[in-house]
């Protein structure tokens, strides 16, 4: 294949498939306020976030990791300011010792937060401003959840860049991806190149299923698939992508290899493919280039959605596995193809109403739709052009996907936040 599209392809693995501790919306949240303390210097005495409304859909309900079970923006940016690891970037809360953890209680109590929703017309825009004595410190995050655009100290500006919300703001030109450069791509790179970034991704997302099936997390969605449908290799692929979620979303302090900047969508793309390759007894450069296919293919389907939207993540990431595990039975650019519509046409449409507990049951759902559209394919069955959503391609079908969740669900996005944000405004006998 062309060399800049190989190229290109591994930096795109290397860009995506990084370790995370937590939710990635509230780690972003604390690093942008350890940016920000390491820039102001000393112990702030007042915290102010701006955060736009897809963040605060997403760190509303779940837990901040190393905090004592502690949840939404004050927790995550006062986390981060206590941390000093702003160097640490996704991984800035997984070196907070015993006594740094104590001290997040006080220190929300003692120092004055205020959070407000960000005024940029920004998806992702979290902006954070400490103020100590005379003097004041201000950091921002934009398009994603490390892409740092502007430090300042005072009125000093010491770092600054142009950020532009339709523009792609990671470093690799993602337009270059498609199915079939995908495939042609799993089968042919060389396999040293990616081996350590996809074998963390094996151990650090398997650690965290196999501890969100033995432990006590959120609604148990990985151990109640199990005792309740049984441990056939397709109920135990949706079992431990979602007790993966279970752990990860409900307090457990172990990271994640994330993909399009989700830990969630990391552990969908990669469990189910993991173990249909035990189950199948393949050999590890099989698997390897099995989860290439599964991550390269969530990639691509999250560029035309964007980071954050109405539309769940786990969507992509399911026809992501199961386009990974068809790629395990010898499936090729056409059976790949069939599997990415059959999945969108099951499954497109769950929308993401913050990240919590139920975000498990989801990742069950969206991996369903994956290997069900892998079933229809084996079969020889297929939805049509003219099928709702699905047309004749599968690149014109994935940009049909794009734009329905892009501009589509926009109003719906509005709405969800709307509704989530004004619960607190209900009497306690209205919840269920």
């Amino acid at each position: 294949m062309e060399e800049k599209i190989y190229r290109e392809y591994i930096n795109i693995l290397r860009e995506e498939l990084v370790p995370a501790m937590g939710c990635t919306e509230p780690i972003a949240v604390a690093y942008c306020a350890a940016l920000a303390s390491e820039t102001l210097g000393e112990r702030p005495e007042k915290v102010k976030v701006w955060a736009s409304a897809n963040i605060i859909k997403n760190v509303k309900s779940v837990f901040v990791p190393n905090t004592g079970g502690q949840r939404g923006i004050a927790a995550a940016a006062a986390a981060g300011i206590i941390s000093g690891a702003a160097a640490a970037k996704l991984q800035v809360l997984a070196e907070l010792g015993e006594e740094q953890i104590r001290q997040i209680p006080t220190f929300l109590e003692s120092v004055e937060f205020q959070i407000e929703r960000s005024e940029n017309e920004y998806v992702f825009d979290i902006q954070v401003e400490l103020t100590a004595g005379e003097h004041r410190a201000f950091a921002e995050i934009a398009g994603h959840h490390t892409n740092v655009i502007c430090r300042k100290r005072d009125d000093q500006i010491l770092f600054e860049k142009e950020y532009v919300e339709q523009g792609n703001s990671c470093t690799t030109d993602r337009s270059l991806l498609n199915v079939s450069d995908i495939v042609e791509f799993a089968d042919t790179v060389e396999l040293a190149q990616v081996q350590e970034t996809l074998q963390r991704q094996i151990d650090y997302n398997t650690a965290i299923a196999e501890e969100g099936l033995r432990g006590d997390y959120g609604a148990n969605i990985g151990r109640i698939l199990l005792r309740s449908y049984g441990s056939s290799v397709n109920n135990r692929a949706k079992a431990y992508a979602a007790a993966g979620s279970d752990g990860r979303m409900n307090g457990c302090e172990l990271p994640v290899v994330i993909n399009s900047g989700s830990g969630n969508q990391g552990l969908t793309a990669s469990l189910p493919v993991i173990v249909y390759a035990k189950e199948l007894n393949v050999s590890q450069e099989m698997l390897y280039r099995a989860l290439i296919v599964s991550n390269l293919v969530t990639i691509h389907l999250k560029t035309g959605i964007g980071r954050l939207s109405a539309y769940c993540g786990a969507t992509s990431a399911g026809c992501g596995a199961g386009a990974g595990i068809t790629y395990l039975y010898g499936g090729k650019c056409r059976e790949i193809s069939h599997t990415i519509v059959n999945a969108l046409a099951i499954n497109s449409g769950m929308i993401c109403d913050g990240a919590k507990a139920s975000c498990a049951a989801k990742i069950a759902s969206a991996v369903e739709a994956g290997l069900l559209g892998m079933q229809m394919q084996k079969h020889d069955s297929q939805f049509y052009d003219g099928d709702g959503i699905v047309v004749k391609g599968v690149e014109n079908t994935i940009r049909n996907v794009g734009e329905l969740a892009r501009e589509g669900m926009r109003e719906t996005d509005r709405t969800i936040i709307e509704m989530m944000t004004g619960y607190n405004n209900r009497n306690e006998d209205e919840r269920i």
